[in-house]
């Protein structure tokens, strides 16, 4: 029995040496952190809570990171009193509060109480959010935690840490730096709401201001623009209660913090899966601009002019000779004082970052006509402003003796009425009057001589047009057998004689050959004072034909934008039909997202400005061009590339145009590209402009993942591209798609973006698909996104999309009467 009794114990010694080795998410007041043993990790896997040594390996603290990396410690709790070797032990005592104890059982740091409760049965518990709490039993309200780390920051602000005030106990939540990147200790720099006048954020070096992010205008602070996110939300809380900002995860499965380095930087992360890595994605302060009143009192600063500094109208610098010698320092001050009664007006200047709010005085539900007739009633009023700006404006902001800390922001920033005596407010709405009178004039002179220089180029054009048409064969000729062929339309450009062409292409030599495609082969050539062209000449056995010829230099000689190939004249002689067109060094997309080693010259700024530039061009051929119309064959291979990687559609030989009120129309001869033609264009028969939509989506994925929706091969599933990237999105797993050369230079809100609208594009539905308007806007600004449909086409079999569309009761004939030509 005795034997019995001490087996018990030693199994027993046993399970509690392996339940404090193994990691949880709690600790109770029988268990124990050691260092070098056990550890705690959050449930869903997140964080973990151990022993670290950022620097020297004998410094050893207690600290929370990322599972995933350990580059960024989010809390340490003895930051300011490390252990000299491994010996420490995190435990928590009976009383629910968390110690450190070193090799001699003394205490080296502590948790406080923020309750004078005595817990039943304390427990720490390490949080999915990173957060550090003790509690008394399963009670998982924040508002009853004995202790949590979120209340005590270190330089790292988690989402959902509250960073400001309580006013009911006093506690300011605030971050603070480390002293130097092995040292955690307390640094110099720290982030606080400031609670003088209306509250604001700044960043502190010692007791001084380094930078303002500014007070809450109610989308952002007033003084910085927060770029729309759509994993992210901010918030700000300001009552009897409390005043604090924070922001929030809507996907938590992605991992963001701020922190606020040694050297004063607050900086924002987000963890790159595929990478392994952190990626930096803002930094504030960011520019010169961002400095605590660089420019002194009643300055505005302006990053983007020379100098950047600028006293506010009506002021003068104070020290003329500090400031022509680029010392902003001294300010400005008011030329004409005020007079304090109503004489006094106001200058409305917009764009604005709002100046410091630390000598406000705020209200929040008054009007702002009310707020002008307050300021106007205070002799030391000198500006006001809305308090939200939100629904056209509500509160009201008034600001007494100096401003200070202006910045131009230009479209984000905010109205600021800056009061002025009513003399030199005449004054410079006279000067503003006399100016705009004289830039009236300078566009009057400017256009007469503008219309006067087009006048001469015209002459210059057409001169130098017939002499082109005098070489060789004459134009009559040359007309006329191209109208034995059906060609009456006029064209409206150069013809090139074929000996010219011939002589600049060295006789369509083979070393000149640039591709060929269904038009036929292309070829580099050298015109005398033209340069570089390339010759599209249409073969014999094309699979286009005279019409396709035709048509591409009836439409495109009438076009003309910046990301369209620009067509320079055609040669109609012989039985010869070519197209001379300007020459595009870096030949066509396909060329670069489809070749393994081309591809790493695409990094992510040039992927976005080729999906822009393409959904501009495709807007002017929608929208703004003199006719409507339908290019039926975006694809990767007729994106050509100049220089610089700017983006031009090509190959309008199956180009289609709408007059202004028609919306779609419909052939029995298809002829496109699968994998770009929408489903229904390639089922039915019908296009419109929603179709180059559905193509510019397939494009965009392309572009973002580096492989073709055709032919696309995943051992997972038996999906093209398109059904590859909606599996991913559906799964939230978006990021999966991008092209690994892509994934270490791209901001992953912008990545998201792109993909959302590519997936709207290539809906099933051409009604729900956005037009290219839409979509130029939406690639351009930060506002919320519709929910994507499903797409159409999941596969490479178009009857797996259309078998319920088929409700003809003459399909065989409709199939019969219709032509498919895959290009």
């Amino acid at each position: 029995m005795e034997a019995l009794t001490h087996l018990f114990v030693f199994y027993s010694f046993l399970f509690s040496l392996l339940r404090t080795s193994i990691s949880l998410d709690t600790i109770t007041p029988s268990q124990s952190i050691r260092d070098g043993g056990s550890a705690l990790v959050s449930a869903g896997g997140q964080f973990q809570l151990g022993f670290f040594s950022p620097g020297n390996p004998d410094s050893r603290y207690v600290g929370i990171w990322y599972t995933v990396s350990t580059d960024i410690v989010v809390w340490v709790a003895n930051r300011e009193a490390p252990l000299s070797d491994h010996s420490g032990v995190l435990k928590l005592a009976d009383d629910g509060v968390l110690v450190l104890l070193n090799s001699t059982n003394g205490t080296v740091w502590s948790s406080r109480s923020t309750t004078s409760t005595t817990p039943q049965n304390p427990v720490a518990q390490l949080l999915d959010t990173g957060n550090l709490a003790v509690k008394d039993g399963n009670d998982d309200k924040p508002e009853k935690f004995l202790w949590q780390s979120f209340d005590y920051p270190c330089d790292t602000l988690l989402p959902e840490m509250k960073l400001g005030w309580n006013f009911v106990t006093g506690l300011e939540r605030f971050l603070s730096s480390w002293k130097s990147t092995d040292d955690p200790a307390q640094g110099e720099f720290s982030v606080r709401i400031d609670l003088q006048g209306y509250p604001q954020l700044v960043v502190k070096e010692g007791s001084k201001i380094k930078a303002r992010a500014g007070s809450w205008n109610g989308i952002n602070p007033a003084g910085r623009r927060l770029r729309s996110d759509p994993l992210l939300k901010y918030e700000f809380v300001f009552n009897d209660q409390e005043a604090y900002c924070e922001y929030k995860i809507l996907n938590t499965s992605v991992f963001y913090n701020v922190v606020l380095n040694p050297s004063g930087l607050v900086q924002r992360f987000g963890w790159m899966g595929r990478r392994q890595s952190w990626d930096l994605f803002a930094t504030f302060p960011a520019d010169r601009c961002e400095s605590y009143t660089l420019c002194g009192a009643d300055a505005t600063c302006d990053f983007n002019k020379s100098p950047i500094c600028a006293c506010l109208e009506g002021f003068f610098p104070k020290s003329p000779k500090d400031w022509d010698s680029v010392d902003w320092s001294d300010g400005c001050v008011r030329r004409t004082p005020l007079e304090c009664n109503d004489g006094d007006g106001f200058l409305k200047r917009t764009g604005l970052k709002l100046p410091d709010t630390s000598s406000s005085w705020y209200n929040k539900s008054m009007s702002l006509k009310e707020c002008e007739g307050m300021c106007l009633k205070n002799c030391s009023c000198t500006a006001y402003a809305n308090l939200d700006v939100r629904g056209g404006g509500s509160g009201c902001l008034l600001w007494f003796d100096s401003l200070v800390d202006i910045r131009e922001l230009g479209e984000p920033g905010q109205d600021l009425y800056i009061r002025m005596a009513a003399t030199e407010l005449a004054d410079y709405l006279e000067k503003k009057r006399r100016s705009g009178k004289k830039k009236l004039v300078a566009i009057i002179v400017g256009s007469t001589l503008l219309v006067v220089g087009m006048t001469i180029v015209a002459l210059v054009s057409y001169i130098w047009k017939k002499k082109l048409r005098n070489q060789g064969t004459t134009k009559r000729s040359r007309r006329k057998d191209y109208d034995n062929e059906g060609g009456k339309e006029d064209m409206e450009l150069p013809i090139f004689d074929l000996v010219v062409i011939a002589n600049a292409t060295d006789n369509f030599s083979n070393n000149n050959k640039l591709g060929e495609g269904g038009f036929g082969p292309v070829y580099k050539g050298i015109l005398p004072g033209i340069g570089d062209i390339a010759v599209k000449r249409l073969s014999k056995n094309s699979r286009q034909g005279l019409n396709e010829f035709k048509n591409e230099v009836i439409l495109i000689a009438k076009l003309q934008h910046r990301n369209l190939v620009k067509l320079l004249g055609c040669c109609i002689q012989e039985n010869e039909n070519m197209l001379i067109y300007e020459y595009m060094p870096n030949k066509s997309l396909d060329s670069f997202i489809f070749d393994q080693a081309n591809s790493k010259v695409l990094d992510w700024h040039k992927r976005i400005n080729i999906i822009r530039g393409i959904a501009k061009g495709l807007l002017y051929l929608h929208e703004d061009s003199r006719l409507r119309i339908i290019h039926r064959d975006l694809k990767a291979s007729n994106i050509l590339l100049d220089n610089n990687m700017n983006p031009k559609i090509s190959d309008f030989g199956l180009a289609k145009s709408f007059g202004g009120d028609q919306v779609d129309s419909k052939t029995n001869r298809i002829i496109g590209t699968y994998g770009y033609m929408s489903p229904e264009y390639m089922v039915h028969g019908r296009y419109s402009v929603k179709s180059d939509v559905f193509s510019f989506g397939v494009l965009v994925l392309e572009i973002l993942s580096g492989k073709k929706n055709r032919g696309f091969h995943h051992p997972d599933h038996h999906h093209n591209l398109i059904g590859h990237a909606w599996k991913l999105w559906i799964e939230d797993k978006p990021m999966e798609l991008i092209d690994e050369f892509v994934d270490n230079l791209c901001a992953l809100s912008s990545v998201l973006r792109h993909i959302h609208v590519g997936l709207l594009c290539v809906q099933q539905r051409p009604e729900d698909r956005p037009n290219m308007s839409s979509v130029v806007q939406m690639l351009s600004s930060e506002n919320l996104l519709p929910k994507p449909k499903q797409p159409g086409f999941l596969s490479d079999s178009p009857e797996a999309d259309s078998s319920s569309s088929k409700h003809e009761t003459c399909s065989a004939n409709t199939i019969t009467n219709t032509v498919f030509e895959a290009r």
